[in-house]
């Protein structure tokens, strides 16, 4: 993520979302992409906003190629391809590959 992403303030809109972790410790320097990856995930409309705000789309994209879309659902990634208007043909490769994967198959019922 970007220098000027530093000193990024977790208000509690963000929090809420990392409900698992303890909000004394977790910041944005420490804990940026487990941040990132929980928001993309599970985030609202609220936190779509705090992220384009505070990451920018760009970063939002390079974050999600990185990691070619591993930890996000194939719905949300559908969402992130309109959002952040991602290449239809790499999303499906992401989601094809995931499907195929076991453990995808043995928790998606």
């Amino acid at each position: 993520m970007a220098a000027e992403t530093q000193g990024v303030e977790l208000s509690e809109l963000v929090r809420r979302y990392l409900w698992e972790h303890d909000p004394e410790r977790i910041t944005w320097e420490s804990s940026r992409h487990t941040i990132v990856a929980k928001l993309l995930q599970v985030g609202g409309w609220d936190a779509v906003r705090w992220l384009r705000a505070n990451v920018g789309d760009n970063e939002l994209r390079e974050f999600l190629a990185r990691r070619r879309g591993r930890g996000i659902d194939p719905k949300r990634l559908r969402f992130w391809e309109l959002v952040l208007d991602l290449p239809k043909a790499e999303v499906d490769a992401w989601i094809a590959a995931a499907r195929a994967d076991p453990w995808h198959r043995r928790t998606r019922g």
